[in-house]
């Protein structure tokens, strides 16, 4: 998937918001997908974060604001419930609502060059429930407001410490290795990506897992995937996984 803008270095507007939701909605729905990678076009930015000339028109009082919030929040829960793996290919600035899409991937890969933050404090602007939700799942509560009320813009290594990437790498190497990163998963059984996503996610939550759930820890050994996995392990062969 391509945040397909270049000439505004990705910056995202209402329809590609809307766009972005759609297309999660439809991948999540196919089975057949093993791993989703997600970039901006380029080499400049993954997304500097919303487009502010499009604020006259689309987000200038509290009810315009209030729809545009809305189909933000749709797109950003269905990449919260995709049920596939999300890499992340992180090329420059990714700043925002850039760094909040890219902050729902499940890896996180960056050049060394990138750049990342949340200076929406310049603008006036609040990060609402459910962005800010996804950024504290992601780092922490400390770290989501430090990075909200001091509004800096900061590198790579900081990113990595701050625990917003899951790598850095060379710039020229970014692609290759999101490539393999997606190889990798691709690779494994989709089943047991799927339920490791599923298991992270409850997890989240406090309550104490029910009988059922408890259970389901257990479903990938009645699976033709355990099968091709554990046969192909003791034969020292390269598994051809199902996804059954």
């Amino acid at each position: 998937m391509v945040l397909n803008r270049p000439e505004k270095l990705n910056a995202l507007t209402r329809p590609m918001w809307k766009r972005l939701g759609d297309v999660f909605e439809e991948l999540s729905a196919d089975d057949g997908v093993r791993c989703i990678v997600i970039r901006g076009a380029g080499t400049k930015a993954f997304a500097p974060g919303n487009d502010i000339s499009e604020f006259a028109t689309e987000r200038s009082n509290v009810e315009q604001a209030r729809a545009y919030g809305a189909d933000m929040r749709r797109t950003i829960s269905a990449m919260d419930l995709c049920p596939h793996p999300v890499v992340a290919q992180i090329h420059g600035i990714c700043v925002g609502g850039g760094l909040e899409i890219a902050g729902l991937a499940d890896i996180r890969i960056c050049g060394e060059s990138s750049r990342f933050g949340v200076p929406i404090n310049r603008l006036g602007l609040v990060m609402a429930y459910a962005e800010i939700g996804a950024l504290i799942a992601l780092a922490g509560e400390a770290t989501a407001l430090e990075i909200l009320l001091e509004g800096r813009v900061f590198d790579a290594r900081e990113a990595k410490d701050k625990g917003l990437v899951t790598r850095v790498v060379p710039d020229d190497q970014v692609e290759a290795e999101a490539r393999t990163a997606a190889q990798n998963i691709a690779d494994g059984a989709p089943l047991v990506a799927r339920w490791h996503k599923k298991f992270a996610r409850r997890l989240r939550d406090s309550r104490p897992l029910t009988p059922a759930e408890y259970e389901e820890g257990f479903a990938c050994f009645g699976t033709r995937d355990f099968q091709i996995g554990y046969q192909a392990f003791l034969a020292k062969t390269k598994p051809t996984f199902e996804g059954k």
